[in-house]
Parts: C-alpha cells; structure tokens; sequence
C-alpha cells in the first residue's frame, strides 16, 4: 500500500468517528431496531480500500472470504453470491444438475420445508417446477421437528430444506440421519443462525448444502449478499457453475487456460476444440457479488465472535426480564443447543385480555421495532394461491404464528439500556390489561 493510501485509509478512520452518533439513549425518542448493522472505522476503512484499487468485481478479497468462511464455517467450499436468496436458489437449483445423475431432482419431485418461514426458502422449489410440501412448528422453538419431517416423507419426496428459525437451530441431527435412511437431500437455511451449534457442532454442517445471508440483519453483512457452502465438491462445482452464467470453465475472472486445455475439449455437439471459456453446462446465472462486498466481509468476519456472543447476551436479557410477565409465551430453545440468536420471538396468548397488534402498537408508538415471524402461514399468501404445493398434517400452530406471534431485536447494536426499556414497555403494557 503506498504512503498516500494508508493516509487516505487513516483519514477515512477519523472520519467514521467524527461522525458517528453518540447520542445518549433517550426513551421512547430514541429508536430500538430490531436488526441492524454494527460497523466500525475498519469497515469503513475496507470499503473505500477496495474502491481504491478499483475492485469493481469479484477478486482476491472475494476468493480470500470465500476461502476464510469455509473454514469458519466447517466446509470445504464457500461460494460467495449477491444474497442470501440466491444462495437459496443456487442450493435448489444445484439438485436439479444432470450431473447428480439419478440423484437429481426434477419436475414433480417434492421438497419439505417449512410453512412458517421466509418466502425465499420456499420459491426455488417453485422456480424449479418441485413441489414444497409444507410441515407445521412447534410453539416454543418455532421450529419443525424430526417427526413432522417424516410423517411428511411421501413416494415422490427427494428433499429436505428447512431454516434454523431465529438462530435457533430444528433438529438438524436427526433430521439429517432421516435424509440418509431415505436418500433424500439435505440443505440447511442457516441465513439466521450463523454460530449456532446443535449438540455441539456447527449449524450448516450436517446437510449437503448450507445457504447463509449477509444482508445489514444477519450476523455480519456486506449490505448485500449471501453465501453457499458445502463439502461436497461435485456439488460445489456445480453451484460455481450456475453462479458464473452456468459456464463449465472455472477460470476465475482474469484468468483463463487453468486446466491448461482451454481449447482440448469436446462438449455437446460443438466442434473440437471449443473455447472452453464459453462453453456451458448448465442453464445458469449470473449471481456473484463484489470485492467491496468481500473487503467488508472480511472485516465483519473478525468480528463474529464478538457479535455471537452479544446476541446471545441480550437474548438471555430479554428472557430473563419478561419471564414472570402473563400470557406471554416465550421462546426456547431447542433441546441440546446453543443458538445464536437473530430475534427474540414473542406469541400472545390467544384468550389473553389484549390481542398482538395492541402490544406491537403500544412498543412501535415507543420507537420499538417489531417484526412478524416472517411470512407467518405462507399457504395463505396471495403468491401461493395457484401454486401445486402438499401439506403434511395440520397448519395450526403456523396459523396461530400468523395471528399472535412477533418478535423484537437482540442485534449487537442495542445497549442493556434499550432491552430494559424493552422489557419495562412490555411489562407496562400487559400489567395495565390485568
């Protein structure tokens, strides 16, 4: 780096501080995200870095994130894409290869998954002409179960997507030993819950493939962007693919000739020959993300531990304080885990005095962020209406999700300050109902 960037970067690190807002927390002034980013001067500093040296796409950061979460995260491969919903359809749409040969999914096929969920999980199985057959969760973890999963095994089933909901992880053990005895795929939806362990290994490690998100919500962000990771190295290949166009060559950008053949192959019907670097084998995308993207990844990724073990202290604040208050029901987690946390999740009561949107209106009239456990029942959105999907069993406790169940931050940008005022605004609101 030469003496005038690194005074450039420097500057850029006074100028974060000057301009950071300070401001003391005044209640019910103040607003109390739900979610958000938590950057700092080296953030920053890595951004405008990147745009130094003009990274305007994928490079070396990107290729060095890829290489530095894989191992963080237990895989062999990561895939860096442009969000954690592409990474969704990558993961989906890697099932389908013909390279899988009698493995692969094609039209028809169903895939488990969840109903009370974000859309995203859902609409690449509808994107491949699969068929999503939804499973209910249960109330206290906001999860499925390995029970429901099976019950929901059918003669045309050849997969099994489900995400850890809110950081706290399903079953994901015994749902994976139920993939095996039955042949069927495994991806993980770990966009929430990266960090998480269940009896005591790494969430995203027990499937085939694992999608994770860095949108300003999740755990580290690059504003936007998402990941797909695995340790099967076929299937890593073919996500590659449908993510660089669906090109067979994995020649990074800039490079060409790798496999010192470039012009030795015979593919399809093309002539002898071909450019390797245009011939394709898949039907697919273009879904990379940046090197200003990576470069605050990086950054982010030094922090993780740091942010894992906040959500995890403020999700234990929450749990605490609100413990005694009456016709709450409050989050659990799943037997045998450590979750890190990406919200507190809260469902009223249903005979209880008040109904949800009273005590959402109450805490959002006091600069309380609130969200809905995503889609709630997504079987009653006007997207699915006309779409083939199956149901195994009932929908009950998704439904009861979509009426009575919300959920406030544990991000690491909110103070004991704020999650006190929290739990002090919900204790007022339901102490005045009694």
């Amino acid at each position: 780096m030469s003496d005038r960037a690194a005074h450039i970067l420097d500057e850029v690190r006074k100028y974060h501080l000057d301009v950071q807002n300070d401001r003391a927390f005044v209640p019910g002034v103040t607003e109390i995200w739900p979610s958000g980013a938590v950057l700092d001067e080296n953030d920053r500093a890595a951004l405008v870095e990147a745009a130094l040296d003009m990274r305007i796409a994928a490079g070396k950061s990107s290729r060095k994130f890829e290489t530095s979460f894989a191992r963080r995260m237990k895989r062999r491969k990561a895939h860096l894409t442009n969000s954690g919903s592409s990474a969704n359809l990558l993961a989906i749409t890697a099932l389908t290869s013909p390279q899988l040969g009698d493995r692969r999914l094609r039209p028809g096929d169903e895939v488990i998954t969840v109903a009370a969920g974000f859309p995203t999980t859902v609409n690449p199985i509808l994107q491949n002409g699969l068929v999503p057959v939804f499973v209910d969760i249960d109330l206290h973890t906001y999860n499925t179960t390995a029970e429901r999963i099976e019950k929901a095994i059918g003669p045309r089933t050849r997969a099994i997507i489900v995400a850890h909901a809110l950081g706290n992880p399903f079953e994901v053990a015994e749902v994976a030993q139920l993939a095996e005895e039955h042949g069927l795929l495994l991806i993980e939806d770990s966009c929430d819950a990266v960090g998480t362990t269940y009896k005591g290994q790494l969430v995203g490690t027990f499937g085939d493939l694992t999608t994770v998100s860095f949108y300003p919500a999740h755990h580290l962000t690059m504003g936007e962007g998402g990941c797909v990771l695995t340790s099967n190295l076929a299937l890593a290949r073919i996500v590659e693919s449908l993510r660089d166009w669906g090109r067979d060559c994995w020649c990074e950008p800039g490079e060409s000739d790798t496999c010192r053949k470039r012009f030795g192959y015979q593919m399809g019907t093309l002539p002898a020959g071909y450019d390797h670097k245009y011939i394709f084998s898949h039907v697919g995308y273009n879904l990379k993300a940046t090197d200003l993207q990576a470069a605050l990844g990086l950054t982010q990724l030094e922090k993780l531990d740091d942010f894992c073990a906040a959500r995890r202290r403020n999700w234990r604040r929450l749990r605490e304080g609100l413990a005694d208050v009456p016709w709450l029901l409050l989050p659990e987690p799943t037997a045998g885990s450590d979750p890190s946390w990406f919200g507190f999740v809260i469902t009223v009561d249903p005979d209880a005095p008040f109904h949800r949107s009273e005590l959402v209106n109450f805490l959002e009239s006091r600069k309380i962020g609130t969200r809905r456990l995503f889609a709630g029942n997504l079987t009653r959105h006007p997207a699915y209406a006309d779409r083939e999907f199956r149901v195994s069993g009932t929908l009950t406790n998704s439904d009861i999700v979509t009426d009575h169940t919300f959920w406030v931050g544990v991000y690491p940008g909110l103070t004991d300050e704020m999650l006190d005022y929290v739990i002090s605004s919900v204790s007022e609101f339901v102490g005045s109902h009694r």
